[in-house]
């Protein structure tokens, strides 16, 4: 008996491929046929689940965002804030050869999505959602005053700090203690007597 075709475990497969594609050779060298072979299959397997390559995009976009989302999860937010709040923007820096594929990507997901409207409601989506756990889980904590502009300035900074890790990875440990130093400021740890900043 032929075996069934899961069609979402399909577009996964293929979305998968198309981001590690886009992390090794750039988001220009995106088709069809380089998908396919990509993901081990037929141009014509592709088609049957991706009309277009824009089609693809927009999914490799969502699942881009489903392993930041599902990363960000993972981290235990019962630490104390400071140490939560650093523990969050780690899954989304390029610090490992995984987080690394993942922002080469994004970024790539990013500069597209400034001309094609649907990839970029995909991105303001996910960038809504993160922002708005972000600043409930903030305001939870009770270590924000005005918790949704403290989360902007995290995300900011992360972005910020991401793409300065793409184009200059040996600068790592110098950026990871520039993010210790702006959630300093942003989050002070209650049990931390820090000297005034000059």
């Amino acid at each position: 008996m032929p075996r069934t075709v899961d069609r979402d475990e399909q577009r996964r497969r293929i979305g998968t491929a198309l981001l590690r594609l886009v992390a090794e050779r750039g988001l220009d060298e995106v088709s069809v046929r380089t998908v396919a072979a990509a993901a081990g299959c037929s141009p014509g397997a592709v088609q049957k689940y991706f009309r277009t390559k824009e089609e693809m995009l927009a999914f490799a976009a969502e699942l881009a965002g489903e392993r930041v989302e599902r990363r960000m999860a993972g981290v235990d937010t019962a630490l104390p804030p400071r140490r939560a709040l650093r523990d969050l923007v780690l899954t989304t820096l390029p610090v490992d050869a995984e987080r690394r594929a993942e922002a080469v990507a994004q970024l790539a997901f990013a500069v597209h999505a400034a001309h094609h409207p649907r990839l970029a409601e995909i991105r303001r989506r996910i960038d809504r959602d993160i922002r708005h756990a972000l600043a409930a889980w903030l305001e939870a904590t009770g270590c924000a005053t005005g918790a949704t502009p403290v989360a902007d300035a995290v995300i900011a900074l992360s972005d910020g700090l991401a793409l300065r890790m793409l184009y200059s990875p040996g600068e790592q440990a110098r950026l990871l203690a520039a993010l210790d130093r702006a959630l300093d400021d942003l989050i002070p740890d209650p049990g931390t007597d820090r000297p005034p900043r000059a």
